[in-house]
């Protein structure tokens, strides 16, 4: 596998594309599917906040784009199965700055990814926290933490970051532990602008380690 994908996920690289999935109903079909793997329109509608036949439109629309794909052994046109084409997806912003389409549209992808996920953390304390073992809620956490470091270095940073959890993402069903669980980790890389007036403030690091018992 390539090194630079450990996890084995779709690249978009279209801006057409990545504006399709620029969605909330997309990206919630998307994720639905990643995650619970083939199902139909019909199934994924309560998910996905759309009627099964908005939902099964947007199926279609993702297909066009590679998104998506009949699931295998679905042979019911009455009830097409989909399937996910990779685990997980992912984009870049294009560096040549003169591309304007094409960061326009990863900008939109990334906004609608950013807004998706932005509630994401409060739903898990009030709705999954409460109601963990302490031994996972002693291990659930937040970080905030500020860098000072160059591009070269930022992007090996992300490498071996990746490096370290491609084991857990890529690792087969039947060989995760018994006692295994999901755990969503949640990473945001934000260069700030150059000169930033407050890039020697340490008191900007904040580690929170979360216990719902206490």
């Amino acid at each position: 596998m390539d090194s630079g994908n450990r996890f084995g996920d779709m690249e978009i690289s279209d801006p057409k594309a990545m504006r399709a999935l620029a969605h909330p109903v997309r990206l919630a079909i998307l994720e639905r599917l990643q995650r619970y793997g083939p199902a139909t329109a019909s199934r994924l509608s309560p998910h996905v906040g759309a009627t099964p036949s908005v939902t099964s439109w947007h199926l279609r629309h993702l297909a066009g784009f590679g998104l998506v794909r009949d699931a295998e052994g679905g042979t019911d046109r009455r009830e097409r199965r989909w399937a996910a084409v990779a685990p997980g997806f992912r984009f870049e912003m294009p560096e040549d700055v003169e591309d304007t389409e094409g960061r326009s549209a990863a900008r939109v992808l990334a906004g609608e990814m950013f807004a998706r996920n932005a509630g994401l953390p409060l739903r898990w304390l009030t709705e999954t926290a409460p109601g963990l073992e302490p031994e996972w809620a002693r291990l659930a956490g937040a970080n905030n933490t500020r860098i000072v470091v160059t591009a070269a270095e930022l992007a090996a940073l992300k490498d071996a970051l990746e490096e370290l959890i491609a084991p857990y993402v890529i690792r087969d069903p039947d060989r995760r532990p018994p006692d295994g669980r999901d755990v969503r980790l949640l990473m945001y890389v934000l260069p700030e602008a150059a000169g930033s007036e407050d890039r020697d403030t340490a008191a900007g690091n904040q580690d929170c380690d979360t216990d719902p018992a206490e």
